[in-house]
């Protein structure tokens, strides 16, 4: 490997009670196999290593003298197999950006705005509901029924199939912020967090043995193998809406091309933007009330934008619960409406945030004086 270019994070992380080694992102020359400097046998740097990190950039890492290190852990942001991104992968997406430009010519009509609005939230829904809170992390159960159809709802969306989903996310809550991440912002920048990880070779595929539980049933397979058929009946849809609108009433001034423009088009995007921003910005802007070992951060912005979402620091401490604004003051509507449809019995066996979740945020200070109004 010698001569060979390797990107290293360099910074200290508190894992099960032990500081470990956590580079921040730098290019080291290796040489001899090996891409740190030398650090001693009590777990202290050596001043000639501190001395290459100094040189190499790091004066963003969270390293402090006399800190203890364990040269075990090492955390590579060189390129991966399948980081390429195609021009192919991306002309889905790039199409539905550019279609927003439609606009221009097609202007906007009360009822299109409201379809562009109510499908934002209603798909925003499927993803923060199923695809992430259901198929990702099984915090309630479901008729096989009802799965079936807010996947197929989920597919709208334009961010292909729950087990997809699921596969990746599964896999970020194993590496948070550490390799093999994919879509760490501290690992590859904010860009690739957003929007360029999964238009990669790799981010394209779904790895089903990270979603076992889901691989037995047929068809979720179907929806897998034919997600596009989502956003093309949506559009059809729309169009249809549209042509029949304008012409019963023409006042409306709507039209077939104006309600997929704003319907799919504007609505779509926003939808990206607004559920990639947890990948991103939730690992950078917010606060932390849990030691959770990675950047994941409370945004009440991003919440309020993406229905709970952004309490991603409650999540990343906790994700086994269908709650992720752990207080009432937290406000978490995707929690809310399946609260309601547990109470019309569509599902069930909401999981909750246990009393020592609370107990720990007590502790820390951060978390109230008491847990009471926050779930009873």
């Amino acid at each position: 490997m010698a001569g060979e270019r390797a990107r290293v994070l360099v910074g200290v992380r508190r894992i099960a009670g032990c500081d470990v080694l956590r580079c921040a992102a730098s290019s080291l020359r290796v040489t001899s196999g090996r891409c740190l400097p030398k650090i001693r046998e009590n777990g202290n740097m050596s001043e000639s290593g501190r001395g290459a990190l100094s040189k190499a950039g790091h004066g963003r890492s969270r390293l402090r003298a006399g800190s203890k290190l364990i040269p075990t852990v090492v955390e590579s942001a060189s390129p991966r197999v399948g980081d390429s991104v195609r021009f192919i992968n991306v002309i889905p997406i790039l199409s539905i950006h550019l279609l927003c430009l439609g606009v221009i010519w097609v202007g906007w009509s009360p009822l299109a705005v409201v379809v562009a609005v109510a499908l934002f939230f209603g798909r925003m829904f499927c993803i923060t509901a199923f695809y992430h809170r259901y198929f990702s992390h099984r915090t309630f159960r479901a008729h096989r029924v009802t799965q079936f159809l807010f996947a197929l709802a989920g597919v709208t969306a334009a961010q292909r199939g729950p087990v997809w989903w699921a596969a990746h996310h599964r896999q970020h809550h194993r590496h948070s912020d550490r390799e093999p991440d994919p879509h760490s912002p501290g690992l590859r920048g904010l860009l690739w967090s957003h929007v360029a990880w999964f238009l990669s070779d790799a981010g394209i595929k779904t790895d089903w043995s990270v979603v076992p539980d889901w691989a037995k049933y047929p068809e979720l397979k179907w929806i897998e193998n034919n997600h596009m058929i989502g956003p093309a009946l949506l559009i059809a849809v729309l169009a249809l809406v549209g042509w029949a609108t304008g012409g019963v009433f023409p006042g409306s001034e709507t039209s077939a091309v104006q309600m997929v423009v704003w319907g799919f088009g504007i609505s779509t995007t926003l939808l990206y933007h607004g559920t990639f921003t947890i990948n991103s910005i939730a690992h950078r802007v917010g606060t932390q009330r849990f030691k959770t070992g990675d950047d994941s951060r409370n945004n009440w912005l991003l919440a309020l934008l993406t229905l709970g979402e952004g309490w991603h620091n409650n999540h990343h401490y906790f994700p086994g619960s269908a709650r992720q604004g752990f207080y009432w003051w937290e406000v978490d509507v995707t929690y809310y409406v399946l609260r309601i449809m547990q109470v019309l019995g569509i599902i069930w066996d909401l999981r909750p945030v246990p009393e020592r979740v609370y107990d720990v945020a007590r502790r820390e200070g951060s978390g109230g004086s008491s847990a009471a109004g926050a779930e009873r």
